[in-house]
């Protein structure tokens, strides 16, 4: 039963948001039995789990009209969830009768939707399974995407942390301050952990976190380590909070404030970023041990979350803001402008995306060109002088860009940080030169891919000019790669 619950986390978390954050000025109103398994045999979660909700319509396309979803065993069916249905109108079959039905066939999931008050009640005798179609629905709230299928092999479900099963962990001080959050370094039994707490009012944000890093396959040295999630206090004291392993060097971004960076350590932070891009983003089989991995899209790609470890080696965190995709669907009306402006690739900004898995890839790789940037230009090499950190287009906006600014700079002038004369000097460093350009092209159909610059990467370990310090491929094998354009 535990797994049966883990496929349909979603589900179960989008009923409950539901709920949470309903429209309050509302034209047309109907009503719809409803239920949710998993309130009924948890109490914790603070409301009725059956009963009647008013359905209220979000928007002209968002139509009023119940749903059911269950799931078919060998001795019945069991019903999980029913409600309102917020989904696109083009989502469901404006009927009376709940007939039209699509199902997830590994775990027998089976959905439907119908028209008219109270027409979900009652359902002793379920619609036929349409077995040719795929499962595909996109559940928002607001501007928060949960996921845009209910997948074929989901995520664990949530801890549910009693005072009890609380891990002992002590705050000591904060290190960060981000848009969704905290983050502290704390102390947990001998070991310093890193703890992201949330307020009460940004609980969709980790869900979602949580949500990406209990994905199966998602554990990867180039991935932040995911220890737990939990509950802590109560009321308007509640706080939501993600427990990470702890890196002392900080993001990669406060590094480079206060450090630059050798050629060596240079390209051990290239290879790492673009192996934990790799992985976000590539699609991964079954295997014997773990399920099916989707291919994530990270939307929020910066220097801020991208964390240091000892040994110079980077991995990739903050997964507020993800996007997946499973079996390369579309992401359907997912809301494109996310992100943080300075990082916002030209497409971004026109509000100009195509909405499909390659699209939001290469969105993160125009970013990871800029990260590429305000590496190099903290790199000390042939006796140059290193100027201070900037970020990138500091220089063309300021500090606070507007996404006027942005706008005029990336899309309208094409304008991009400058490269500077004297780093053509090195080989290495020009070819570097030439990545980061192919990442951050104006047309997006012409960036690389996460697997063509780590393979660019590992020509340069190869290369003279990039064993100019005695250094060696820091991994002791390489990934099969596949340097083309995303295919």
């Amino acid at each position: 039963m535990v797994n049966i619950l883990q496929k349909y986390y979603v589900c179960v978390s989008c009923a409950m948001i539901v709920m949470a954050v309903r429209a309050t000025t509302v034209s047309d109103s109907m009503n719809c039995e409803y239920y949710n398994e998993t309130a009924c045999k948890n109490s914790r979660f603070g409301f009725g789990c059956n009963g009647t909700e008013d359905c209220k319509s979000l928007s002209p396309d968002k139509g009023n009209q119940c749903y059911v979803l269950w799931q078919i065993k060998p001795e019945g069916f069991s019903i999980k969830l029913k409600g309102c249905w917020v989904g696109n109108k083009h989502d469901c079959t404006a009927g009376s009768q709940c007939t039209k039905t699509k199902k997830d066939p590994n775990i027998n999931l089976v959905f439907c939707c119908c028209e008219g008050d109270m027409c979900n009640n009652n359902m002793t005798r379920m619609p036929i399974i349409s077995t040719s179609e795929d499962a595909y629905w996109a559940y928002r709230r607001r501007k928060m995407v949960y996921f845009n299928e209910v997948p074929t092999v989901g995520p664990p479900s949530l801890p549910s942390p009693s005072p009890l099963s609380l891990k002992p962990v002590q705050l000591m001080e904060i290190k960060a301050q981000g848009k969704f959050g905290a983050v502290w370094k704390a102390q947990m039994l001998n070991e310093f952990v890193a703890v992201k707490i949330f307020p009460f009012q940004d609980k969709s944000s980790w869900q979602m976190e949580q949500m990406i890093y209990q994905l199966p396959q998602m554990k990867h040295n180039n991935i932040l380590d995911f220890i737990a999630a939990e509950r802590r206090g109560d009321g308007f004291q509640l706080e939501y909070w993600l427990i990470t392993a702890y890196h002392e060097r900080g993001s990669l971004s406060d590094f480079l404030k206060a450090n630059v960076v050798s050629w060596k350590e240079l390209l051990i932070i290239t290879d790492s970023i673009a192996r934990g891009l790799m992985h976000l983003h590539e699609e991964l089989p079954q295997s014997k041990l773990e399920g099916y991995k989707p291919s994530i899209a990270h939307r929020d790609f910066k220097s801020k979350n991208v964390l240091l470890k000892n040994d110079m080696t980077a991995c990739v965190a903050d997964f507020g803001l993800a996007l997946v995709f499973l079996n390369e669907q579309s992401s359907g009306d997912t809301h494109g402008q996310v992100g943080t402006r300075r990082y916002m690739a030209p497409e971004v900004l026109e509000g100009a995306i195509s909405f499909n898995r390659d699209a939001f890839l290469r969105i993160d790789m125009y970013a990871c060109g800029l990260v590429l940037w305000e590496l190099l230009s903290r790199c000390c090499i042939n006796d140059d002088l290193v100027g201070e950190y900037t970020p990138p287009y500091e220089e063309e906006v300021g500090q606070h860009p507007t996404l006027e600014d942005m706008q005029e700079i990336v899309v309208q002038k094409k304008a991009r940080p400058k490269l500077k004369t004297s780093w053509k000097k090195h080989p290495g460093i020009t070819s570097l030169c030439n990545t980061i350009e192919e990442c951050w092209d104006h047309d997006s159909e012409a960036r690389l891919s996460a697997s063509c610059v780590l393979e660019r990467v590992l020509l340069l370990y190869k290369s003279d000019f990039g064993n100019e310090s005695g250094m060696k491929n820091p991994s002791t094998t390489s990934p099969t790669l596949t340097c083309s354009q995303f295919v």
